[in-house]
């Protein structure tokens, strides 16, 4: 279906292929090619996207995610796929894949420290 915007209105918006990876943010951008007859005719950049298989720590498996190249190094500066997910707020994570798994490592440590304090609580 056609609608009846155009399509570089979208352009800051989260678009679709975004939630199923780990794209920190990046979108689709529009603009013009310029060649030498300086025929404008419009054109989009998609993201540097690629398909990875990222190390958890804490649940000690791989994930096959799409990843933007940015979102890489990012994940190397914090120290890992957990740490990233964990000191990222949810609003800058822009992804729904990204907050699932984030809620599993959260809902994974929690059951941990539990039951590390019931081995530490003295049986009455």
């Amino acid at each position: 279906m056609l609608s009846a915007t155009p399509a570089y209105a979208l352009a800051r918006a989260t678009f679709k292929r975004a939630q199923r990876g780990l794209f920190g943010g990046k979108h689709i951008q529009f603009g013009n090619n310029n060649p030498f007859s300086k025929t404008k005719t419009r054109r989009n950049w998609l993201p540097n996207v690629q398909n990875k298989k990222l190390f958890s720590e804490t649940l000690g498996k791989f994930f096959e995610l799409k990843v933007t190249t940015s979102v890489l190094r990012t994940i190397d500066k914090k120290g890992g796929l957990d740490k990233y997910l964990l000191e990222t707020k949810d609003k800058n994570l822009y992804s729904e894949k990204a907050v699932s798994m984030k809620t599993v490592l959260l809902k994974y440590q929690s059951r941990i420290t539990q039951k590390a304090s019931q081995q530490k609580a003295p049986l009455a």
